[in-house]
């Protein structure tokens, strides 16, 4: 009772700090899903809690901007959504609690010491490790087994893009497929690399999960589509918009969790005590309508292996 008392009688503030453009659905879903279960919770927004949102569309100049903007307010916890949130909120601040979402290879990236006691401020959810590079290689080869030229779209400005293009180089020769990078920055880049990839046969792409991947996403699936590329992404909702297929986990789960990481911290739980949780389960989800229009016949054994199958 007193400590929800306390609760009532003070506004505690929260800065959520997202790369990603505001008006996109998946990224207002996932923040709608942190507020219901922060509101679970007892945190309703305009009663004891504050939530100060920014968005950078991509932009790493802006992304940092904002970061300094948030930081300047003096909130209680930050919230960081995916690599480069992170990036540019962990050297601005060592004493504010920041819980990530959607973080790739926090540990190589630099962001915490370990899984178990991340130690400083920072902690959260963890998404990919960089073995999954060849996990989504070996998925590609098995989706169209006579791809023999593998592009990596990917951000190199994230560490760990970088580490999924490094591992699906490394089990490339398993597979009897050349993997070449396709470094991406902004919608330009996209449609330059990926244009100059497919005019050669055999090719397929790896679609890293990034800002100009996301936020560009329907530009990425009609050029795999209209250059006949079979591609595999890193979440569900490319293969929901047109994807060929994905091999991923549920990002709406992470923000729900991120929520009840905020609330142990702004009870007085320490970030540097909270282990990062993982991901429990990975989805693969094909896309048959996609698959018929690059003149793809999915082999029946591995469609019986999919979670789900977009008809």
């Amino acid at each position: 009772m007193a400590g929800r008392a306390q609760q009532a009688g003070r506004v505690r503030r929260v800065g959520l700090l997202s790369p990603f453009s505001e008006n996109d659905p998946e990224t207002l879903a996932r923040l709608a899903a942190f507020r219901q279960r922060l509101q679970d919770l007892g945190w309703t927004e305009g009663r004891n809690i504050q939530i100060e949102y920014r968005f950078s569309g991509g932009n790493m100049e802006r992304t940092r901007a904002a970061a300094a903007e948030l930081i300047a307010l003096v909130p209680d916890v930050l919230v960081a959504y995916a690599n480069p949130a992170v990036s540019a909120l962990q050297p601005a601040t060592r004493t504010i609690p920041i819980v990530f979402t959607q973080v790739s290879d926090p540990v190589g990236s630099g962001f915490v010491s370990n899984l178990a006691r991340p130690g400083g401020n920072i902690t959260g959810l963890h998404s990919f490790e960089p073995a999954i590079g060849g996990k989504w290689l070996e998925v590609l080869k098995q989706i169209a087994p006579s791809l023999r030229r593998v592009a990596v779209v990917h951000d190199p400005n994230i560490a760990a893009n970088v580490a999924f293009l490094r591992a699906a180089e490394a089990a490339s020769p398993a597979f009897g497929v050349v993997v070449t990078p396709a470094a991406v920055r902004d919608a330009a880049d996209i449609e330059r690399a990926v244009t100059a990839f497919g005019q050669d046969p055999d090719g397929g792409l790896i679609v890293a999960p990034a800002p100009p991947t996301f936020d560009k996403r329907d530009l990425v699936i009609s050029l795999a589509e209209r250059l006949r590329l079979p591609a595999i992404y890193a979440y569900r909702f490319f293969t929901k918009s047109g994807g060929l297929a994905s091999y991923g986990f549920e990002g709406i789960e992470q923000f729900q969790q991120a929520a009840s990481y905020v609330d142990r911290i702004l009870r007085g739980a320490n970030p540097a005590e909270l282990p990062l949780q993982l991901p429990t389960k990975y989805q693969l989800v094909i896309n048959l309508k996609a698959a018929k229009s690059i003149g793809l016949s999915i082999p029946e054994a591995f469609l019986l292996r999919a979670d789900e199958v977009i008809e």
